[in-house]
């Protein structure tokens, strides 16, 4: 068993009504995936929440990434995991932990469920989830290594989004600026 990279994004910025992304949430997803392929990244999998903006958020960036296989997952809906428990049980146990080779995978879903990732990364209590908030396009590494704990590697990254796309679906009271 080798290292699973796991690449989680929150969705791009949605329409109010949910149903699409807004012209800067198109953006935003357009320079997620060249960030990432212009990284080099060699992707196994796009997976992602069964909601549009989130279906929408991974076609875009698939186009970054043609030949990669792309899908939709229940367990990466918008559900509270507190009030989906055994969803969020299935969830942990698809993405987490060592892989049967290297492998780089991509996540995109939604706040709750990049908080709970993260929350069980860092084994922390199952109520810390509620304080971690990620941005739209917010992108972040976790990386299992077999006989270790997994590692945060970054968290919430917007370096590919130029600051007026920055902070979209942030909470605002919680801005840095």
């Amino acid at each position: 068993m080798t290292v699973r990279h796991l690449w989680i994004a929150r969705h791009a910025e949605a329409s109010p009504d949910e149903a699409t992304l807004t012209e800067a949430g198109e953006r935003q997803a357009s320079l997620l995936g060249a960030r990432l392929a212009g990284a080099g990244l060699s992707l196994a999998a796009i997976s992602h929440g069964p909601l549009p903006r989130a279906a929408r958020t991974a076609a875009i960036v698939a186009e970054s990434f043609p030949g990669v296989p792309v899908e939709a997952v229940d367990e990466l809906d918008d559900r509270i995991p507190t009030d989906a428990p055994e969803m969020s049980a299935r969830m942990v146990a698809r993405f987490t932990g060592p892989a049967p080779s290297e492998i780089h995978e991509l996540v995109i879903t939604h706040a709750f469920q990049v908080a709970w990732l993260v929350r069980e990364a860092l084994e922390a209590p199952p109520e810390r989830w509620r304080g971690i908030n990620s941005c739209n396009t917010g992108l972040t590494l976790i990386r299992y290594l077999p006989g270790r704990k997994p590692r945060l590697i970054m968290f919430n990254d917007v370096t590919h989004l130029p600051e007026e796309l920055r902070w979209s679906g942030f909470p605002a009271e919680l801005r840095p600026f």
